[in-house]
């Protein structure tokens, strides 16, 4: 929904009908705007312009598949790597966080307005799956081993904490930031005591909580 300014600039038909003149905007009803002008005081109503809206084709990753949607937006609207919105269709209510803006051509850039926009690439993230490589506790690399965990979004993992998740108990080492995450500083974090959310989490890394090295059978 959009807000209504406190002001707006519109003629007057009892002191310029022909030129704008500055009003305060009193009331909001029936699609019109009860509005006083600045100069003579006299209340009438107004109109809005309505605001233009696009049509965007939305390609959605979730959990290694994809499918394509549609959402409105305004046109002058920026559409910008990392924003996140809801996309609800028949088939699907979910926040999604954009990865790619397309343009005209196949060109990708990390934001635009959208009446320029081709394509949005997205991902789901209310409910993600993050990649945990785990290495034996005597540091072996050889032996480590990757699995995936499947979270809410905004699970929260902590250096130096254990986790736990079925027959798998780590302590996190570090883990490494996607590219349309905002709010941090760095690609890697390694100190104890730093946090990540999971949708922000290109991976993990971790050391096994259970045994040192892997049986071979």
């Amino acid at each position: 929904m959009n807000d209504v300014p406190d002001r707006i600039p519109t003629p007057c038909p009892s002191c310029s009908p022909d030129l704008e003149t500055v009003h305060e905007v009193l009331t909001e009803g029936g699609g019109a705007l009860t509005v006083r002008c600045s100069e003579c005081s006299h209340v009438h109503k107004v109109q809005p312009d309505p605001e233009r809206e696009v049509t965007l084709d939305v390609v959605v990753s979730q959990e290694g598949e994809s499918f394509t949607a549609n959402v409105t937006a305004p046109e002058d609207e920026t559409v910008e790597v990392g924003d996140e919105f809801i996309l609800e269709t028949d088939e699907v209510l979910s926040t999604v966080r954009v990865t790619s803006v397309e343009l005209d051509g196949h060109r990708r850039v990390e934001e635009a307005d959208a009446d320029d926009v081709e394509t949005v690439w997205t991902r789901e993230v209310d409910n993600v799956a993050v990649n945990v490589t785990v290495h034996p506790q005597d540091g072996s690399r050889d032996d480590s081993r990757s699995i995936t965990v499947y979270v809410p979004g905004d699970y929260e993992f902590e250096v130096g904490s254990i986790e736990e998740f079925g027959d798998d108990e780590f302590e996190i080492d570090a883990f490494v930031v996607r590219q349309d995450a905002s709010g941090y500083d760095r690609d890697r974090y390694d100190m104890e005591g730093d946090t990540g959310i999971a949708k922000d989490l290109k991976r993990v890394y971790a050391y096994d909580e259970q045994t040192s090295a892997w049986s071979a059978w």
